[in-house]
């Protein structure tokens, strides 16, 4: 049976190279690969021994960062002793030595290697090694005649057999689907890829550093929900067996925040994936990271000052530089932003007053018929959103949204027609959505029960249980609360001055190969 399982995870792995996949050079040299591995299994040499290197292995960025090599002797300094590991990434042999390129994720360092320091077979054997071959080195610091810092090699190891060989750098993966696809390999062949996401880590990082210095809690609110609440994308269905119940992945965490506060908590926040099943474009992915975060006893005025000192000191922090582009225009995030309300913005690109217009009125402005079932408040969005959003290049706070789409904000207070709703905008694209929290229970319940007669969901005239709940919980008192949401993803695309989120989501969803 155990051969017989073999055989045919060798068959397998056989088929997977008769289909091409990126980074191979074809079945000859896989096979090629994988008779060197059988036969120091033969000598009895595992290819892919058991390693412990955790407390032993230096950073080669480390390495050369410990030694001036204008300051050393050229030649080999045996009181000076390192153990790095890495993956073998160029090899050139000059007579009775050879030169190997080891690279880690820090940064890359040349290893020299002797047959007269390792005798003729463990010389030999280091030179079977194969590109993309992972190695682990003992060696000690040796400086080149031309002055560069490496490592000569007391004792090479084979820490992983690599049996396909890495993508071509020259040449590349060819299209960026491929890149999408095969992240591992895009990530082998670039190294800008690797720095992409090491500045991803650093901005994720910084944005929670920012919001905990800042006395904010993270809650981890739940990604199965009774009800997707909380915005009003379509959301990922599930069903859980054990309870037999048809259960949905979050579209959001907002609401679970606002429970919290009404617990006791003041200022939360959850980051995490979202899920939406919707459309993919160069802004919007059916799964994203998002961050949600609650500020106790403020308004929208105030999470907007919160974006834009988070957006400032997390860019400081992260890259270094307030400073980015985007379409051809320079953007510094430690300037003020501006402010400016949808109404003035509307009137100001169309002519048209929205508080003073009729939905027809309105409707002459977009440049497709107008659909009967489209509301004042449908109307109004889609001028801003098909209009005007994409056009807002530097960073802009746009203030009081019709109220109608947003059942969970306050009303304007002078304008009850509107929501205390902002967007934060740059290059055209939204990352933050902030809101004034409704607290008032009743006027809750009746938001709920008209958003789902619009919709269409319920026969009846009462809300969905779980908003029920919702509402409930605002009944023991909910604290004067706003709050904003952030796609990270659209805020790494925006810092890093990237054009579409699937080049800053490690593993972006792509159409399966045909």
């Amino acid at each position: 049976m155990e051969l017989k399982n073999q055989q045919q995870q060798e068959q397998e792995q056989e088929d997977r190279i008769e289909t091409g996949a990126p980074g191979s050079d074809g079945v000859v040299e896989f096979d090629e690969r994988r008779a060197k591995m059988q036969r120091l299994r033969a000598e009895g040499i595992d290819p892919y021994p058991p390693v412990s290197l955790w407390d032993t292995r230096t950073r080669i960025a480390d390495l050369l960062a410990a030694h001036d090599p204008s300051a050393l002797e050229p030649g080999e300094h045996p009181e000076l002793s390192y153990q790095i590991a890495g993956r073998l990434s160029s090899r050139r042999v000059h007579g009775k030595t050879a030169f190997l390129d080891v690279r880690d994720l820090s940064g890359a360092i040349q290893a020299v290697v002797r047959v007269d320091a390792l005798g003729e077979g463990r010389y030999e054997r280091i030179l079977n090694l194969d590109i993309g071959d992972i190695v682990g080195i003992d060696g000690r610091v040796y400086v080149t005649r031309r002055g560069q810092l490496a490592l000569a090699v007391v004792e090479c190891t084979l820490l992983t057999k690599a049996l396909r060989p890495p993508p071509d750098k020259r040449h590349g993966l060819g299209d960026t689907g491929t890149r999408y696809r095969y992240r591992e390999l895009d990530l082998l062949a670039n190294e800008q890829t690797r720095e992409l996401f090491i500045t991803r880590h650093e901005i994720v990082f910084e944005i929670r550093k920012w919001l905990n210095e800042r006395n904010f809690i993270e809650v981890e609110t739940p990604a199965l929900q009774s009800l997707a609440g909380g915005a009003g994308s379509r959301p990922f269905t599930t069903h859980h067996n054990a309870l037999d119940r048809d259960l949905y992945l979050r579209i959001s965490v907002e609401l679970f925040l606002n429970r919290c506060i009404v617990g006791g908590m003041e200022n939360v926040y959850d980051m995490g994936k979202v899920f939406r099943n919707e459309g993919i474009s160069p802004k919007h992915s059916p799964e994203f990271t998002i961050i949600e975060f609650m500020c106790a006893y403020s308004d929208y005025n105030d999470v907007a000052t919160v974006t834009e000192e988070m957006f400032r000191d997390v860019a400081r922090a992260a890259l270094g530089r307030t400073v980015i582009e985007r379409n051809g225009e320079e953007i510094d995030l430690a300037k003020p932003w501006t402010r400016i309300t949808m109404r003035d913005l509307i009137l100001q690109r169309t002519g048209l007053d929205f508080m003073e217009s009729t939905r027809e009125q309105l409707a002459e402005v977009l440049d497709e018929p107008l659909d009967p079932g489209a509301s004042w408040a449908d109307v109004v969005a889609d001028i801003y959103t098909k209009k005007i959003e994409h056009t807002i290049n530097q960073p802009t706070h746009v203030f009081d949204f019709p109220l109608e789409p947003f059942p969970i904000t306050k009303r304007h207070s002078v304008h009850p027609e509107l929501a205390e709703h902002f967007d934060a905008v740059i290059g055209g694209i939204e990352l933050v959505s902030g809101d004034t929290e409704l607290n008032d229970p009743v006027d809750e319940w009746q938001r709920f029960v008209e958003q789902r007669q619009r919709r269409a969901v319920d026969d009846g005239d009462v809300p969905h249980p779980n908003d029920e709940e919702y509402t409930r919980a605002l009944e023991y008192g909910y604290s004067p609360t706003a709050g904003g949401g952030m796609g990270v993803d659209r805020l790494v695309m925006i810092l890093t001055e990237r054009d579409t989120l699937r080049e800053v989501i490690p593993f972006p969803i792509v159409k399966d190969l045909q």
